[in-house]
C-alpha cells in the first residue's frame, strides 16, 4: 500500500509538472501537436553536449504587450516560460525589422554591414552583404542542422541572397517585411503586387491553403522536429510574422477581447493570443520529440510596438521606428533546463548582436578573429547572473537621415553634426542626436476609443533648436528628464564616442528601386530577379565595345 501511495503521488506530481505544457494540445489551436499529452522526452538521458537552439523572433511586439509587463492581453505561455527561465529586462534590439535581423544573424552593428538606413524594400536590388558570414553558417561548421521558418526580410534580389544560400538547410516562409496572413500576397505600391510564400528556393503554391501564417509556421516547425534526430544538434530560427500589420487573426481568438473598444488593439490582442498558443505548441513538440532537456529557447521581439497598429510600449517613450526606448527596448527571455539561475531577472546590458557569439560558443564553435564582431558572449551573464561584458551599445548612425533642421556642428561642439540621426548608450548614459522620431508616451487609456486618441497621449512640443538629448537611463528609463544642458561634458564624451564609431562605418547600401523586381515579370511571385549571366553579358558587351573603340583609334592613328 505504501509503495502504491508513493507511486500515485509521483504520478500526480508528474501531471502537475507537465500539465501546463499540455493545455495547448487538449484545446487544439495554433499548430497543435497530437499525442503525448504529458510531454515525455523520448531521447532523455541520451549523451549530447551541443544544445538544440530555438530562436523565436516576434514581429512588432510592444514592450508592454506581455502578461508579466502588466498587459491586459493574456500570454500564459510566454509568462510561464519567462518565469521559469531568465527575463531580460535591460535588453535592446533595433527600431525596425531589417536592422534587428541583420544584427542577429551577423553579430555586427548596421554601420558595419552598410544597412544603417531604413529597411530593405521589396523592389531594391539589395540584401545582407554576401561577404558577411552568418550565424547558421557558423553553426553548420560544427555539425548543426539549420532550419528557418518565417519572415526573412534580409533581401532576395539575387539567388545568393536567399536563406538557403546564407546557411539554412531549409527555409519555409516569406521574403518580404509583411503581407496578408492568409493569402500571402503583398503589394509594395499600386500595380506592384505578388505572392510571397517560399519553400526553400521556390514559391510554395502547394501550401497556399488559406491557413493563418502563425498556425502554418507552427505546423512546419512540428514537422521539422518530428523528422530530425534529436541526438544531433539543431538550430531552429522561427521568425513569426505576428504581430506585424495587417491586423488579422482567426475569429476564436477574439473571445476574451470583445471589451476592447479600439478595433486595432482588439485585433492585435487576438493576434498575440494566437502567437502565445503557437509557442506553447512549439514547446510541446520539443518535449514530445526529445529535444527539450537539451534545448535553449530564446524569445525576442524585433523592435518596439506601433501604437497606431495596436501595440503598446507603455511606460516607455516612443514607438517602432524611433530611437526612444519604446522603439528599441524589447521583450526578451531565455528558457532552458541548462540555465543555472532559473527563475531570475537579468538587468545587465544585453543587445541583439550578442546572440551571435553567445550561441556559437554554446555550440562549441569557433569565432574567427578577423570577423570583428560587435556582439559579446553573454551566456554567463544570463545563466549565472554575472556582470555583462557589454558597457555600451551603438543604437545606430544614419548619415542619410538628416531631417533635424536645427542640427549643426556647432550644436555638437564641433565634434559631431547633430543633424545626423544617431543614438548611443554608454553605461547609464544615452545620447540622441538629429530627429529620433515620434516621441510621445502612449498610456493604456489611449486605446479606449477608436484612436489611439492623441489627446490621451503625453504630447511633446519640440524646443526650438533642439537636436541633442541626454538621459540617465538607469535612473530615468522613461526618458522624462533631458540632462544635455546640465552635463555638457558627458555630451561631449558621447559625441566623441559616436565619432570614433563612425570612422569604422562602411558606405550605406540603399539603392534605388529596380523595375525588373516587379512580380509580373516573375510569374506573379516576389523573388530573385537579378541574373548573374545578364551582368556578365553586359560586361562582355562593354568589353567588346571598348575593344572596337581601341581598334578604331589605332586605325585612325595609323
Amino acid at each position: 500500500r505504501m509503495v502504491a501511495a508513493v507511486l500515485a503521488g509521483l504520478s500526480l506530481l508528474s501531471l502537475l509538472t507537465c500539465g501546463y505544457l499540455a493545455w495547448g494540445s487538449r484545446r487544439g489551436g495554433a499548430g497543435e501537436a497530437p499525442g503525448n499529452l504529458l510531454g515525455e522526452d523520448p531521447a532523455a538521458g541520451a549523451p549530447r553536449s551541443q544544445p538544440h537552439i530555438i530562436f523565436i523572433l516576434a514581429d512588432d511586439q510592444g514592450f508592454r504587450d506581455v502578461g508579466y509587463h502588466g498587459s491586459e492581453i493574456r500570454t500564459p505561455t510566454l509568462d510561464k516560460l519567462a518565469a521559469e527561465g531568465v527575463k531580460l529586462e535591460n535588453y535592446y534590439v533595433q527600431p525596425m525589422c531589417t536592422p534587428s535581423r541583420s544584427q542577429l544573424i551577423t553579430g555586427k552593428y548596421q554601420i558595419h554591414t552598410g544597412l544603417q538606413h531604413s529597411i530593405i524594400r521589396p523592389t531594391q536590388p539589395n540584401c545582407l552583404p554576401l561577404d558577411n558570414i552568418t550565424l547558421p553558417q557558423k553553426l553548420k561548421e560544427v555539425g548543426y542542422s539549420t532550419h528557418m521558418v518565417g519572415k526573412w526580410h534580409l533581401g532576395f534580389y539575387r539567388r545568393e541572397c536567399m536563406p538557403t544560400q546564407r546557411g539554412f538547410d531549409s527555409f519555409f516562409g516569406s521574403l518580404l517585411g509583411s503581407g496578408d496572413y492568409y493569402t500571402h500576397f503583398k503589394c509594395d505600391s499600386p500595380g506592384i503586387c505578388g505572392y510571397d510564400l517560399y519553400e526553400n528556393n521556390n514559391a510554395a503554391w502547394d501550401h497556399d491553403n488559406g491557413i493563418y501564417s502563425t498556425q502554418m509556421y507552427t505546423q512546419k516547425v512540428q514537422q521539422i522536429l518530428a523528422s530530425h534526430n534529436p541526438r544531433k544538434p539543431i538550430f531552429l530560427y522561427i521568425a513569426y510574422q505576428a504581430v506585424h500589420s495587417p491586423l488579422q487573426a482567426p475569429g476564436r481568438y477574439f473571445e476574451h477581447y470583445r471589451s476592447i473598444n479600439n478595433i486595432n488593439r482588439r485585433r492585435y490582442a487576438a493576434m498575440l493570443a494566437c502567437l502565445d498558443e503557437a509557442i506553447n505548441n512549439v514547446t510541446l513538440a520539443l518535449r514530445k520529440y526529445g529535444y527539450y532537456e537539451n534545448s535553449i529557447i530564446i524569445y525576442s521581439s524585433d523592435n518596439g510596438g506601433q501604437p497606431m497598429a495596436g501595440g503598446s510600449n507603455w511606460p516607455l517613450r516612443g514607438s517602432k521606428g524611433t530611437y526612444w526606448e519604446g522603439g528599441i527596448r524589447a521583450v526578451g527571455f531565455v528558457h532552458s533546463p541548462l540555465l543555472k539561475n532559473k527563475g531570475s531577472v537579468c538587468k545587465e546590458l544585453v543587445h541583439i548582436t550578442d546572440w551571435f557569439p553567445t550561441l556559437i560558443t554554446l555550440a562549441e564553435g569557433q569565432i574567427d578573429e578577423d570577423i570583428q564582431l560587435d556582439g559579446y558572449d553573454v551566456w554567463e551573464t544570463i545563466s549565472e547572473g554575472r556582470r555583462s561584458p557589454r558597457v555600451d551599445i551603438l543604437h545606430n548612425i544614419d548619415p542619410i537621415y538628416t531631417k533635424a533642421k536645427n542640427g549643426s556642428w556647432a550644436a555638437g561642439y564641433g565634434i559631431w553634426n547633430t543633424a545626423i540621426q544617431s543614438a548611443i548608450r554608454v553605461n547609464h548614459w544615452k545620447l540622441l542626436t538629429g530627429n529620433p522620431g515620434y516621441s510621445d508616451w502612449v498610456p493604456p487609456q489611449a486605446f479606449s476609443n477608436a484612436g489611439p486618441n492623441r489627446w490621451h497621449n503625453e504630447r511633446i512640443s519640440w524646443s526650438a533648436g533642439k537636436s541633442v538629448w541626454l538621459f540617465n537611463i538607469t535612473a530615468d528609463p522613461y526618458e522624462r528628464v533631458d540632462l544635455s544642458a546640465r552635463h555638457p561634458e558627458v555630451v561631449k564624451q558621447l559625441l566623441r564616442r559616436l565619432s570614433q564609431f563612425n570612422k569604422t562605418a562602411v558606405p550605406v547600401r540603399y539603392p534605388p528601386k529596380d523595375p525588373r523586381s516587379n512580380p509580373k515579370l516573375n510569374g506573379g511571385v516576389w523573388g530573385p530577379w537579378f541574373k548573374e549571366d545578364e551582368k556578365k553579358k553586359k560586361s562582355d558587351k562593354s568589353k567588346g565595345a571598348n575593344k572596337q573603340k581601341k581598334m578604331k583609334k589605332k586605325k585612325k592613328a595609323n
